[in-house]
């Protein structure tokens, strides 16, 4: 993570209206009043996990509110998930109010207004995520903001525990590895989603969402395994191939083409990490499950416009 700003390095009495003025540039257009003026201090680091980014806020006592009039210049495509690391958050989006502890967790939609009030010691860890690449695991994600998650249970402990990490890993891993962490972590979020809102009686899209999480899963987990096929997957993830099919369907995909598909992503990846750069390219397609080198290197050619080895050396040089 990278410094963006601190108060420290201000003049008391522009100290709020700088960091104001940084935070709407960097974060979202928005209003707030401090408690007090004289006193205000905060800081703000910023960082990349591949398509996610990272904001890492710590301020005094202060009163943030995003208004409709806010909204006229707000991007369509992200969504905030907010990590509460010390002091208290409360919070307040479409009619609904919750309040973050430390470790606890919600999602913000800045297309709707809200009203965020920081506590004494407050710090908060956003995380701009891709809106398309959430909901295409949750749903509409308005049915899904300013609920508070607790890590009350294994699964929701995990998620917090995971996200708190990012900050100290996202400038010290490979670019392979941030795209395989990313999808860890928006795989970890939908499913703390999911189970916030409860399924004993889900909506047809929430059904669906989840049953199209559980076959993304099932191709995942077996990724590697050259025998996978669509009755594996869809066995796994406890349903026909016909309607796991249907679900795809609508991404515009198919259980054989997402796990071709993820195959060769994982096999760009590990070319692209210099860390593995001493395993051969057969290596590398065999490990994630090919088992023709003709189909792989033609298929790699046709998703990445270059041979496998062309391209390793385009990107490791």
């Amino acid at each position: 993570m990278k410094k963006l700003f601190s108060t420290a390095e201000v003049h008391p009495r522009d100290r709020f209206d700088y960091w104001h003025n940084v935070a709407c540039n960097n974060l979202v257009d928005h209003s707030s009043k401090p408690e007090c003026r004289q006193t205000f201090q905060a800081q703000i680091e910023t960082g990349t996990l591949a398509d996610i980014g990272l904001i890492l806020f710590e301020n005094s006592p202060m009163v943030a509110v995003r208004s409709a009039h806010h909204l006229a210049r707000a991007k369509d495509d992200e969504l905030f998930f907010c990590r509460q690391m010390s002091g208290v958050l409360a919070l307040e989006q479409d009619e609904r109010q919750v309040r973050l502890n430390a470790g606890d967790f919600a999602l913000l939609d800045p297309l709707l207004p809200y009203v965020a009030k920081f506590s004494l010691g407050s710090k908060l860890l956003v995380l701009k995520t891709p809106r398309r690449c959430l909901e295409a695991r949750v749903g509409q994600a308005r049915e899904m903001v300013c609920i508070s998650i607790s890590p009350t249970e294994p699964e929701l402990r995990w998620t917090s525990s995971c996200v708190a990490t990012l900050p100290e890993i996202a400038d010290s891993i490979t670019d392979g590895a941030k795209e395989i962490v990313q999808d860890q972590i928006l795989d970890l979020i939908a499913m703390s989603l999911m189970k916030a809102r409860g399924l004993s009686n889900p909506r047809i899209s929430s059904a669906r969402s989840v049953a199209l999480l559980r076959v993304r899963a099932a191709i995942e987990s077996r990724l590697s395994d050259p025998t996978l096929d669509p009755a594996m997957v869809a066995e796994t993830a406890g349903m026909s191939v016909r309607y796991a099919n249907a679900l795809l369907a609508e991404q515009n995909t198919s259980i054989t083409r997402l796990i071709r598909t993820r195959r060769l992503e994982r096999c760009r990846m590990a070319l692209e990490d210099p860390l593995q750069r001493h395993r051969t390219v057969s290596e590398i397609a065999y490990g994630w499950g090919f088992s023709d080198m003709t189909h792989f290197t033609r298929s790699f050619r046709t998703m990445y416009d270059a041979a496998p080895r062309d391209y390793r050396n385009s990107v490791l040089k």
